[in-house]
């Protein structure tokens, strides 16, 4: 591994007092916003819980944007395709309450993100449609499907408010460990085995290298036989039922209920996550871990009066440091 050159050393400590120089603007020393920062996402049990709670949907959201970089595509529609995922589910738990219910809220729910992406994928291999564009725009649709249930079909008759009544506990996705109030869910090892599932298809599997093919060269993969068309258009579903399981297992195993305002920008830090993990599925687990401390973290962070958007900015400075690394790899190749 090479060292940073002077400019991305630069670009680090100037990284590093801009945010030194954030927390003194607003009347917080450096060492005690770190202080609460570790305290407040590590420091007991219920900092763990939360830290968890913000990792595990990370995790596979991050591995859903991450399909999508490998063949060449920016899905910023993960956000939705979660929000897709985590409606169907709870639509299927709440009228069947079993555990055959909980079993089709999570097919479903992977079923309807997959689906609410494939408009995108068709659109960019055959239409040249940019992803970007219609992702956004798909996100904004869903918020409106989403409020449109929660203020009718799916309307809680007992709470007043735009969210659901709370689910059947034969429902609810089971527990490894709990000792109140911190609870470790099955999710949390579904998808540790799904990086490990993902690592193995990227580099064993025919499909894997289509996708890895088609994102690194369109051109000389469609020569190489590849039908770019439909790996794009596959890619881009893959990606979305990824994000859909990512809701319908918050919500199963998290939540228990759905509400205006469920996610709290799963599907937009999940591109984040993707991009610091760079080219193997394994870097997606640090990346999730590094903003779900700092999400936690930053959130504790304003009983010190720290605003909670530092979280975006110290996120922001660090991919774009890691960006900084990235490209100078790629240049010392080149």
């Amino acid at each position: 591994m090479k060292s940073l050159g002077w400019k991305q050393v630069t670009l680090v400590l100037a990284a590093f007092a801009l945010v030194i120089g954030l927390l003194l603007a607003v009347g917080v020393g450096p060492v005690p916003a770190l202080k609460e920062l570790i305290e407040g996402s590590m420091g007991s049990k219920y900092a763990w819980a939360q830290t968890l709670k913000e990792i595990t949907p990370l995790v596979i959201a991050g591995l859903a944007v991450f399909v999508a970089l490998r063949a060449g595509l920016f899905n910023i529609g993960a956000e939705g395709q979660l929000l897709i995922g985590a409606l169907a589910a709870s639509a299927v738990a709440l009228n069947v309450p079993n555990v055959f219910g909980m079993l089709l809220a999570i097919i479903v729910g992977t079923i309807a993100g997959g689906l609410w992406a494939l408009p995108a994928g068709l659109i960019k291999a055959y239409r040249g449609g940019h992803e970007v564009i219609t992702t956004i725009m798909l996100n904004s649709i869903a918020g409106s499907v989403v409020f449109w249930f929660l203020s009718g079909p799916l309307k809680s008759d007992k709470i007043d408010g735009t969210l659901t009544d709370e689910m059947p506990k034969q429902t609810w996705l089971p527990n490894i460990y709990e000792d109140l109030p911190l609870r470790v869910n099955w999710v949390l090892v579904v998808a540790l085995i799904l990086v490990a599932a993902l690592a193995v298809w990227f580099k064993r599997t025919v499909s894997g290298y289509e996708l890895n093919a088609t994102g690194a060269n369109p051109k000389a993969a469609e020569t190489a036989g590849v039908k770019v068309k439909k790996v794009t258009v596959k890619a881009m579903v893959f990606s979305g039922a990824l994000a859909g399981l990512a809701g319908a297992f918050q919500v199963l195993a998290y939540e228990h209920q759905f509400y205006d305002g469920f996610s709290s920008g799963f599907g937009f830090d999940a591109l984040g996550v993707a991009l610091l993990a760079g080219g193997s599925p394994w870097g997606v687990l640090p990346a999730a871990i590094l903003f779900g401390i700092l999400g936690t973290g930053t959130s504790s962070m304003q009983l010190l009066g720290v605003p909670k958007g530092l979280s975006g900015i110290l996120l922001g400075l660090l991919i774009i440091v890691f960006a900084a690394y990235r490209y100078r790899k790629v240049k010392s190749h080149d």
